[in-house]
């Protein structure tokens, strides 16, 4: 959902995505329409860890001050640029975030740390200067910073909208789920209040099982059931480990099953249609299938159904995939592997190219907010949905790739 800055009515966008013929990820924008209001749903990861912040609301306050501050003219930008380079550091912007991003807000406060000491020394050059954070408030900012780091990568290795990323989901959650385990226990009790309730809220979200993000990291030939098995104890609680476990093995079981029936329907399809040309050409122009034609026809359906059945078996009981590299695509792997796997690579197809995160989606948005700028406002919905999917098809038509731009405002001490 999107509300244009310069229009009052809301939109939807839906988006296609899907696995080429070449194995490789597409996504298409199918529809950019307007919806009555209220808009639903819920960012989770957004929801989480805007509570966290909120106990360092103060803190954060006084660093985008000071950004600010700084940044209000060229007297002030000078003065601090003359302490920066006494402290002899090498950075050279300050970063302002956009409050309701918390990875925006990450990247101000990771920033803002390595200008810790020359906000100190400004401070004593300005003394209508009053949002410098103290040494104390500076350490709990590394705290919060070391937290956010975790949630900050796991959000780069899942959200990127031009390769695959839903099978390396399983891992980044597990990898959410240490760290606040480990933080409640902190020392400090700033930090225990600080992750209190994205604890909570993690828990409760992941309380049950996701079955669509267990199956597709079954799919990764690096981990297999492995994953499961070493993610699943780490985070959901011991009364329903056994459970869930149990749940993923059966629905892959009964997924494999559903497609080696589609598979066997579409060779006895193809057997029988090879039968009927025979027939039809024979010289005697009969239905009639001859005893020879009957029992090919039967061979040919054992030698497909014995395949099948044992891919999922020989595909599970094989070690997991080593790569040489660290540059490792699951669909490479797929399709260098679908002649021996020809029923698991389909599976693989259609669930891989599920999206994980809305990312692919709210990108375009961002196209949405060049259409209706203020000069262009009056655009009736008919017309913006066809700008928007339209260029977005003809994009791909052209292979025209779009220039990217960085979510977050910085400005250069130095011109």
């Amino acid at each position: 959902m999107w509300k244009s800055n310069h229009q009052v009515v809301e939109y939807i966008v839906i988006t296609g995505h899907f696995i080429d013929a070449g194995w490789n990820l597409q996504k298409r924008v199918l529809s950019f329409m307007k919806v009555p209001a209220p808009r639903c749903g819920i960012d989770v990861a957004d929801a989480i860890l805007q509570d966290g912040l909120s106990t360092i609301k103060d803190i954060i306050f006084n660093i985008r001050e000071s950004v600010k501050y700084i940044n209000h003219n060229d007297a002030r930008l000078k003065a601090f640029c003359d302490v920066v380079e006494q402290k002899r550091l090498k950075e050279r912007k300050l970063v302002i975030d956009c409050p309701t991003r918390w990875n925006s807000t990450f990247n101000m406060l990771s920033n803002a740390l390595k200008f810790k000491i020359a906000f100190a020394s400004y401070k004593e050059r300005e003394p209508y200067y009053n949002y410098a954070p103290s040494l104390e408030e500076w350490n709990q900012v590394v705290k919060v910073c070391k937290l956010l780091e975790v949630f900050n990568l796991a959000t780069h290795v899942i959200s990127d909208s031009e390769y695959l990323t839903a099978n390396l989901y399983l891992a980044e959650v597990w990898k959410v789920k240490q760290i606040l385990d480990k933080e409640i226990e902190d020392e400090d009790l700033f930090m225990r209040k600080m992750v209190g309730p994205m604890k909570k809220k993690f828990d409760k979200y992941w309380g049950e099982c996701n079955m669509l993000m267990a199956i597709i990291s079954v799919l990764d030939p690096r981990g297999k059931f492995h994953m499961v098995s070493i993610c699943f104890p780490l985070t959901y609680s011991k009364e329903v480990i056994d459970e869930n476990i149990k749940k993923v093995k059966s629905s892959f079981e009964e997924l494999y099953d559903e497609y080696v029936g589609l598979c066997l329907e579409e060779s006895t399809s193809s057997v029988v249609n090879l039968d009927d040309n025979i027939s039809s050409s024979s010289q005697f122009n009969t239905s009639v299938v001859t005893g020879f034609d009957e029992i090919m026809s039967m061979l040919h359906e054992k030698e497909v159904v014995s395949p099948i059945k044992s891919e999922l078996k020989d595909y599970l009981d094989e070690g997991i995939y080593v790569p040489n590299t660290n540059s490792f695509s699951a669909l490479d792997w797929w399709r260098n592997n679908n002649m021996k796997y020809r029923i698991l690579s389909k599976m693989a197809v259609d669930i891989l190219a599920i999206p994980i995160s809305t990312v692919a989606s709210e990108s375009t948005f961002i196209a949405g907010g060049r259409v209706i700028d203020e000069f262009r406002s009056k655009l009736n919905e008919e017309s913006v949905e066809a700008l928007i999917y339209g260029g977005d098809w003809f994009r791909h038509k052209y292979n025209v790739k779009k220039k990217s731009k960085a979510n977050i405002t910085y400005y250069n001490f130095y011109k």
